[in-house]
């Protein structure tokens, strides 16, 4: 298949996706301020996006397999479509007069078993439509889709709740789902389907990519630094959202995560316009170094201005790395692997969040107790801590000489 002139292709595959984010993010801002109301506790926020991630972590691998076997647009489509599921079923539990923790629980993690399809197929499905030149372009693009769930999705769902409630959200977010199958399903009529050339067992094939990605020292190194990053991360994402419901109300929050999303934006759409020419190493940890900073002094107030100026500095930085990591490691494997080598990236990388998921919510309420200063003061404690951690690896990235390698030797 020619990859000339597929970046329109690649734009409405893009369009499809952002708007499922920000359908995914009302949902999730809605169910967050809902739950806290519930239970008052970060744990309990912390457990439902336990239960919304794990799923999509342990089947990334199997996932990217998939991707590379079968139609990446179908599977693509099935994921989509099917994930809308779990969110009937919280819909229709509090439909019947309120959903408890238990069935949103249930609902999220069914939503999360079909999204899992998605990630590497999508990765891939890049890979297919366009050129090198590209990756960066599209990358940035990547970013601002995904950050659309923080930019746009909390000021909607924070306006939303004032008239409506959470029920308005879930509806809204199914029916993006009809409209990202759609464009999907476009796309894979108007580039048809790559027959698979592999033709060894599941396990061969995971064998196959995990010695892709240990062949270059540089990538094996990188992906493991990644998962303590998403550790890093995945406490700040879990307890920005009570630290800030701590001493102000939905509305003030879905403003504040605008504002800081907006970080965010400026800096994906200015990837999206010029791409970076170079320096990816350099520019991955001086972005993370920068973050993990911010990430700090976004803990050391309960002043909402100070606030949205770290957050949005923190999520100004993150659109560089995402860029860079993507691009050291897209690169440096072969095209006919995306599918189960990003399905095994994915997996790696993001086994810090299940960490944080786990823990940050629990140490949150502990250190509110133990400093008798509420859960609030103790999100910002961990963040604070995170953030230091963050900028420390940063450096060792910095110095390492196996990524360095990496830049020099593309595919």
């Amino acid at each position: 298949m020619s990859k000339e002139n597929n970046f329109g292709k690649f734009l409405l595959l893009w369009t499809g996706e952002l708007i499922s984010s920000i359908g995914g993010g009302l949902t999730g801002f809605g169910l967050g301020v809902y739950i806290f109301n519930l239970t008052g506790s970060a744990a309990s926020m912390a457990l439902v996006t336990l239960l919304g991630f794990l799923p999509t972590l342990l089947l990334s691998v199997p996932a990217g397999v998939l991707a590379d076997r079968f139609d990446r647009r179908l599977l693509m489509m099935i994921g989509d479509g099917c994930s809308a599921l779990g969110i009937i079923y919280i819909l229709i539990c509090m439909l019947r007069g309120g959903a408890s923790l238990t069935q949103i629980c249930i609902g999220v993690t069914v939503s999360a078993v079909f999204s899992a399809l998605l990630e590497p197929s999508f990765r891939a499905t890049i890979t297919d439509l366009l050129t090198a030149e590209e990756y960066s372009k599209a990358s940035g693009l990547v970013s601002l889709a995904g950050s659309a769930r923080y930019l746009f999705s909390p000021v909607i769902a924070g306006f939303l709740l004032v008239i409506s409630d959470v029920k308005l959200l879930l509806v809204i977010d199914i029916c993006t789902f009809f409209l990202t199958v759609a464009s999907a399903a476009i796309v894979r009529r108007s580039i048809g389907h790559k027959q698979s050339e592999d033709s060894g067992s599941f396990g061969e094939s995971l064998r196959e990519g995990w010695q892709i990605i240990c062949r270059k020292r540089g990538v094996i190194v990188l992906v493991v630094l990644s998962s303590v990053v998403t550790l890093f991360m995945g406490m700040f994402q879990i307890l920005a959202e009570p630290l800030i419901l701590s001493f102000k109300d939905a509305r003030t929050l879905g403003i504040a995560e605008t504002l800081c999303a907006s970080g965010m934006l400026f800096s994906s759409l200015i990837l999206g316009i010029k791409g970076l020419k170079g320096g990816y190493v350099r520019t991955l940890g001086s972005a993370l170094l920068t973050s993990g900073l911010f990430m700090a002094g976004f803990g050391l107030t309960e002043n909402i201005i100070p606030i949205c100026i770290f957050g949005f500095m923190f999520f100004a930085s993150l659109p560089f790395a995402n860029n860079s990591l993507d691009y050291l490691v897209r690169t440096n494997i072969p095209a006919d692997a995306q599918g189960r080598v990003w399905g095994l990236v994915g997996f790696i990388s993001q086994l810090g969040y299940v960490v944080a998921y786990g823990l940050s919510g629990a140490a949150a309420d502990v250190l509110g107790d133990v400093t008798g200063r509420g859960v609030g003061r103790g999100a910002a404690l961990v963040i604070i801590f995170a953030g230091i951690l963050m900028a420390a690896t940063a450096v060792v990235i910095m110095i390492n000489r196996n990524i360095w390698i990496l830049e020099c030797n593309e595919e």
